[in-house]
């Protein structure tokens, strides 16, 4: 299987400005998710999609493949990541380069390492699924068949749609949600569908003792705690 791997970097950034290329430890933000993708011996090419200059010129000295610069109308605050990677995509189909699939790796996420995205890729490939996502488990106070949302009568539904409370946080069945780390989605999937997932989704548990998705100054001060945890 064919698959790209694309890094998104816009310059923009209202919550932490220039965070793509803010100097974390001793490298810059891009360095730790342009170095694992490189590595991966399962991604055929790695791709930085960017409108900014300097983030570019780092990218270039990285190592990443750049074959253009991001249109500013796909770099606003509300431009999504599905039309991000449709213009890469597009890009290359009209240079008659196809891949199978694409493999989503967001700069916020630093610390996954080469053995879990390759782990992650073998997953996505073996279950045959339209894409795979990364995840943590929802801590049981927050597990959906807990939680509730309100009726027309102005009283509260369990979110499931169940009619009884499960009362023991043993019997609970797990839940998950997206971490941010890895997408990986079927190229059919992304341009007949227009969906990052498709209807089958498989998934990989991020180890949640080296998660941080930046996106905060509070953030940032995590990420660099556990850089000091993990150095």
């Amino acid at each position: 299987m064919k698959i790209l791997g694309i890094i998104p970097a816009r310059g923009g950034s209202k919550g932490l400005p220039r965070k793509n290329i803010k100097m974390l430890g001793d490298k810059p933000l891009l360095q730790y998710t342009s170095e694992v993708a490189l590595e991966s011996d399962k991604l055929d090419l790695v791709v930085l999609s960017s409108d900014d200059d300097e983030i570019i010129d780092i990218g270039k000295r990285l190592g990443l493949t750049i074959p253009f610069k991001r249109p500013q109308v796909l770099a606003e605050d509300n431009s999504s990541s599905l039309s991000v990677i449709k213009h890469v995509l597009n890009f290359y189909l009209d240079k008659n380069v196809h891949f199978d699939a694409i493999c989503l790796l967001q700069v916020t996420s630093p610390f996954r390492t080469k053995e879990f995205l390759d782990k992650a890729i073998e997953t996505f490939i073996n279950n045959k699924s339209d894409s795979l996502v990364s995840v943590l488990e929802v801590p049981h106070e927050y597990n959906p068949h807990w939680t509730f949302k309100d009726n027309e009568k102005g009283l509260l539904d369990i979110s499931t749609g169940d009619k009884n409370i499960i009362s023991r946080r043993q019997d609970l069945p797990k839940s998950y949600h997206r971490d941010g780390s890895i997408y990986i989605t079927k190229t059919s999937v992304i341009l007949d569908e227009n969906s990052l997932y498709g209807s089958s989704i498989s998934y990989i548990v991020s180890p949640k003792e080296y998660y941080v998705n930046i996106d905060t100054v509070k953030d940032w001060e995590k990420a660099e705690n556990l850089l000091n945890n993990i150095s």
